[in-house]
């Protein structure tokens, strides 16, 4: 009947006009009120499920969800397991061996390295998120139950087997490895280590989640997204040995440490996120045997961010110009980061360095009283970048480029103080000017206004 046809045909343009009202939503939704745990809505917020999500054994049924703005953000709200976790390694080395797990320039390091990387953020929205919602909304094929177990389990499978394709490409292919590699720079492995992260890779990362979204809701794939995540953060740590069974099945500190290492039989190995079972039936599992020495085959021995971000890149570049052949220079950007004209596609495993176990890592010489000035600034870099996050919605745009601009250049001083570099005084004095001209006129701010003289101090 006509009117029906007309009832559904309304009812259809409602459909889609909701589609697109959802889309519009994730996007005009701010990235902080995303990581602030706008998304989130009454359950999965306890600190007890906090805890369970961090080692992904939060049950279906205190995780699923019916839309994307009902799911937590579990990443956010765990910080303080991070830091609690961090102490504990430090306690537990200590009893172990009498020693730290770590040194200050490294683990200042990876921390910057790791702000650095969530700065796009707060400018950006979540591209992965994005383009997840897009595809479904668009091209979805069928649409699995959001509240089935199955649903849940297919997607742990799912998300865990994606990274491990994303993340085996990450390693066999040049232009991926120059993003990836600076999660892998560190020469120390600990919790730190885990919050090492680039700048660059999230941008790619993307790209192999998309099939699930012809049929997995989003609300689904967004827990699962930051389980993996999550989980990936407590296996940095060298002070659990081994988990007995669980080395069969599950992604172990013993199995990422391999991944970590630099030694011949190290490389290329245990790619898992969260199971260790692809590496397994693919064939690039290796368990731990002679120790293992971390960090990169050619150590780029800096702790400047900026530097170990863009040096992959300019050595991609300059190895693209100097090399024949149209193929060959294609090649240089698509192969392995070990391949060059006439060899294998991953390059000649007799190229890599032997290691000796006498390696010394980059620990240039500071006065121990820098090092107590690099960590208090630190500290304060951290709070301003929490207090950005946490207000940013309420903030202009020059104020946000220009807090960004900041914590930036306070990242890339502290680099430099750590290597001693001749020059890094000069820098880290104009730094300061900066701060205190910014923090008068009120650019920038603290979370707690009564540390605003001890600031300027």
């Amino acid at each position: 009947r006509p009117e029906r046809g007309a009832v559904s045909a309304r009812g259809s343009r409602r459909r889609c006009a909701a589609r697109r009202a959802g889309l519009a939503l994730a996007l005009r939704r701010p990235a902080a009120a995303q990581r602030s745990g706008a998304m989130g809505g009454p359950r999965g917020t306890a600190p007890g499920q906090q805890l369970r999500a961090l080692f992904y054994v939060l049950p279906p049924g205190e995780s699923s969800f019916r839309t994307v703005e009902e799911v937590p953000n579990y990443v956010e709200k765990s910080i303080p397991f991070f830091i609690a976790f961090i102490v504990l390694e430090f306690a537990v080395s200590w009893v172990q061996k009498r020693k730290l797990p770590g040194r200050i320039n490294d683990g200042i390091s990876s921390l910057s390295l790791g702000i650095l990387s969530r700065l796009p953020d707060v400018l950006f929205r979540s591209v992965e998120l994005i383009s997840y919602i897009y595809v479904w909304n668009n091209y979805r094929l069928f649409e699995l139950p959001w509240d089935s177990q199955w649903t849940w389990y297919l997607t742990l499978l799912g998300v865990d087997f994606a990274y491990y394709c994303f993340h085996r490409l990450s390693h066999e292919v040049n232009i991926l490895w120059a993003a990836h590699q600076i999660h892998h720079s560190s020469e120390d492995y600990n919790l730190f280590t885990a919050l090492r992260q680039s700048v660059l890779q999230k941008y790619t990362s993307w790209i192999f989640n998309l099939p699930m979204a012809l049929f997995i809701p989003p609300s689904v794939f967004a827990v699962h997204l930051q389980f993996n995540l999550l989980y990936q953060f407590w296996i940095h740590t060298e002070v659990i040995t081994n988990l007995g069974p669980l080395e069969w099945i599950l992604n172990t500190p013993s199995h990422h440490r391999v991944h970590h290492g630099r030694n011949p039989y190290c490389i290329d190995k245990n790619y898992g996120g969260t199971l260790i079972i692809w590496d397994r039936i693919f064939g690039t599992f290796e368990a731990e045997d002679a120790k293992v020495v971390y960090g990169l085959t050619h150590p780029v021995n800096s702790f400047d961010p900026i530097m170990l971000q863009l040096r992959p890149l300019a050595h991609i570049w300059n190895t693209f110009w100097a090399t024949p052949g149209f193929c060959n220079k294609l090649s240089v950007i698509f192969k392995g980061p070990g391949w060059g004209p006439g060899k294998p596609r991953l390059g000649l495993p007799e190229e890599i360095p032997v290691v000796t176990g006498k390696e010394v890592p980059f620990n240039p010489s500071v006065p121990g009283y820098l090092n107590c000035y690099a960590v208090v600034h630190f500290a304060v870099i951290l709070d301003l970048y929490t207090e950005l996050l946490g207000t940013v919605t309420m903030l202009s745009q020059g104020t946000i480029l220009l807090r960004i601009a900041f914590i930036i250049l306070s990242l890339t001083s502290f680099g430099l103080l750590m290597e001693n570099k001749p020059k890094a005084g000069i820098l880290e004095f104009i730094r300061c000017l900066i701060f205190v001209a910014g923090y008068k006129l009120g650019y920038l701010r603290s979370q707690f206004s009564s540390l605003g003289y001890a600031y300027e101090v």
